[in-house]
């Protein structure tokens, strides 16, 4: 199923909003992984299917890395 524009506007304003909203409840100056933690809750809490950390083999300088 493609997504309208009007979709994809919505859900970023969504996920701009919970992104936002961890950062306005703990104020500045923490880690970010802290702040992930929070976007995850809120993520969760929003119903949104989402993964995590996947991990990404990339090719650096001839060597690939695992990142």
């Amino acid at each position: 199923m493609k997504n309208t524009q009007k979709e994809i506007d919505e859900l970023s304003y969504q996920i701009i909003g919970w992104a936002i909203e961890g950062h306005r409840y703990l104020g500045p100056g923490l880690l970010e992984s802290i702040y992930e933690k929070c976007f995850l809750k809120e993520l969760k809490t929003g119903s949104l299917v989402y993964r995590s950390r996947e991990w990404l083999s990339v090719m650096y300088k001839g060597e690939k890395l695992e990142a």
